[in-house]
């Protein structure tokens, strides 16, 4: 029983009975004068200890939220200890400042191997649960857990950016009641894992499932140690993309190194769930519907459902995103289209039902979402998660699309167990992801950015003989600035050109920067590299070595070479995918 179940009188659920303080701002809970009161988590407080580290918040002071009142102890009341002290049967310890990131802790058992949905794909409901319940999550915050990211991301989400978030699920059991499932001796891989976009505009979301059998290269992982340290975990070439986490104690900023690597999408932020999450977050609401085109049997998963509708939740709702054997091909990519229309289901009850507005009900979804996430570093804040799920709550779920990665079988197995990139298709998923495209038809939402963008096109074009500008490499094959600079100047007629090294960091796109006075260059040179008008970036000009005012070109890792076209496609390509509005029954 949790803190806010002691103490009940009368039947009365604690959850109904938060209030506004007018005073504070704040939620406070009030019993009846007859009942215990419990302590009550106050507002989160800065501790003497907290250092400029990014690790866990910790070492708060707890105060009842109520300024006038007692405290249980002047009541004569005993105070429980902390909820992670109980767990223990210790006594809670003083505050040491901010707690160090937690690893996942392994667990004995002897019980069968089995492959199953863990909870990677709950991460994106859990963000949504965040943003309706922040109110509530200040009290939860000692629930969830952070690693670093040891630098692995881009130092975080910004609200006047597009937004990729590494959304994974590990195969590591956490939880009563779920000794049965999963690999006893895992110490969790990515088994269930989505790069979830959004758009800069907020119009529309692409989440995109990799397969946990794709064949990728994973690189060397520096990686932050328990004592502080680092230490360099050599990557792996031709791997199963589930090894980028957990196999040589790699942690989820390894799998984000992995994932930018693959697609050439450097991730914001990782959230990392168990699959627990699947029963506790269907029962707090209700269940959720899905669909199946034929009966399913599935003695593995123990999922028995006939064809048509059902409202599942609990067990049976964790036995639905785990099955595979009754399904499609009866692989992995097969239980990837039940996990997606299982995500799109719960959304949709979360958005459509009464839900959000019940006290009780939120309490339930902030408690269960929060104990299943462990967030990176920069996520570690109550107004971090607030501000990424209130720009995840400005989508419609018309304009969510769920995707896979193409891929095909391994043309180098014969008994066929993983797949490799479908080379024709995956390269344009991953450059639309990149370059903002949306994957669903939201023309009048993009229509005012995309005009503002074309005007910078338009207008006179200077002579190739007054360009300046600076060339920087930013994430292109090494030697592209000395070959733009080359064609330019000999085939352009860019004579006032230079190579300027490498830029500050990398970029995934090319970029020009120029001042206002410029502009007829940088249309003069957009003509003839073949930028886009998303690629120019009005700013400011910068001397270069001969003291003179220049353009800066910063070559990305879109580059392809001198004098290939980097206009990037503007409509996203056709590929399997379903939007979280529509029902799309499995069989």
């Amino acid at each position: 029983m949790d803190a806010q179940g002691r103490g009940r009188a009368d039947n009365i659920d604690p959850a109904d009975q938060w209030v506004l303080n007018p005073n504070t701002g704040e939620y406070e809970l009030r019993l009846s004068p007859s009942a215990a009161q419990p302590p009550v988590p106050g507002p989160r407080r800065p501790s003497s200890g907290d250092g400029d580290g990014g690790g866990v918040a910790g070492g708060r002071t707890r105060q009842p939220a109520g300024q006038n009142r007692q405290s249980p102890r002047a009541r004569g009341t005993e105070v429980p200890a902390p909820r992670s002290a109980r767990r223990r049967g210790a006594e809670p310890e003083a505050p040491q400042g901010r707690r160090a990131a937690r690893r996942p802790v392994k667990k004995k058992s002897t019980a069968k191997k089995v492959l199953l949905w863990t909870g990677g794909s709950m991460a994106f409901v859990l963000v949504a649960v965040t943003a309706a319940g922040y109110l509530y999550i200040k009290h939860l915050n000692d629930n969830i857990t952070s690693v670093s990211d040891d630098g692995a991301g881009t130092g975080g989400f910004r609200k006047d950016e597009a937004i990729n978030v590494l959304l994974i699920g590990t195969d590591k059991r956490t939880g009563k009641g779920n000794e049965g499932y999963g690999d006893s001796g895992s110490v969790g891989h990515a088994d269930t894992t989505i790069l979830l976009h959004v758009s800069k505009d907020r119009s529309n979301a692409t989440a995109l499932s990799i397969p946990r059998d794709l064949i990728v290269d994973i690189p060397d992982c520096p990686t932050q140690q328990e004592d502080g340290s680092q230490k360099v975990i050599p990557g792996s070439e031709g791997v199963r993309f589930n090894t980028s986490l957990g196999q040589d104690d790699r942690t989820p900023s390894c799998t984000m190194r992995t994932v930018t690597e693959l697609t050439g999408i450097k991730p914001d932020d990782f959230m990392v769930a168990d699959f627990n999450a699947v029963k506790t977050l269907t029962e707090a609401v209700g269940g959720v519907e899905v669909c199946l085109a034929k009966d399913i049997d599935d003695p593995d998963s123990h999922l028995k459902l006939s064809e048509g509708t059902h409202n599942i939740s609990g067990e049976q709702a964790l036995a639905f995103v785990r099955t595979r054997h009754s399904v499609g091909f009866g692989g992995d990519l097969s239980r990837i289209g039940l996990q997606q229309q299982f995500l799109s289901a719960l959304m949709r009850k979360l958005k459509g039902n009464s839900t959000l507005s019940s006290p009780t009900k939120m309490v339930k979804l902030a408690e269960a979402g929060t104990k299943a996430l462990t967030v990176d570093d920069k996520l570690d804040s109550i107004s971090k998660l607030k501000d990424l799920g209130l720009e995840l709550g400005k989508l419609n779920p018309k304009n969510l699309t769920f995707a896979t990665v193409p891929v095909v079988d391994n043309p180098a197995e014969k008994v066929k167990s993983t797949v490799v990139l479908n080379e024709s298709k995956a390269p344009a998923v991953f450059e639309a992801i990149r370059n903002d495209v949306s994957f669903t038809d939201v023309k009048k939402k993009q229509k005012a950015a995309k005009d503002a963008q074309a005007a910078r096109l338009k207008g006179s074009k200077a002579p190739a003989s007054e360009v300046r500008v600076r060339i920087l490499n930013g994430g292109a094959v090494g030697g592209s600035a000395q070959a733009v600079l080359n064609w330019l100047q000999n085939d352009e007629g860019v004579t006032k050109s230079e190579n300027s090294g490498n830029a500050p960091a990398a970029l995934s796109r090319t970029t020009l920067e120029y001042a206002p006075d410029q502009a007829a260059q940088a249309r003069r040179l957009a003509a003839i590299m073949g930028l886009s008008g998303a690629a120019m970036k009005p700013g400011k000009s910068v001397t270069n070595s001969q003291g003179l005012p220049a353009m800066t070109l910063t070559l990305g890792k879109d580059f392809k070479g001198a004098g290939v076209s980097l206009t990037p496609a503007t409509k996203a390509p056709d590929v399997d995918k379903s939007t979280a509005d529509k029902v799309k029954c499995a069989g």
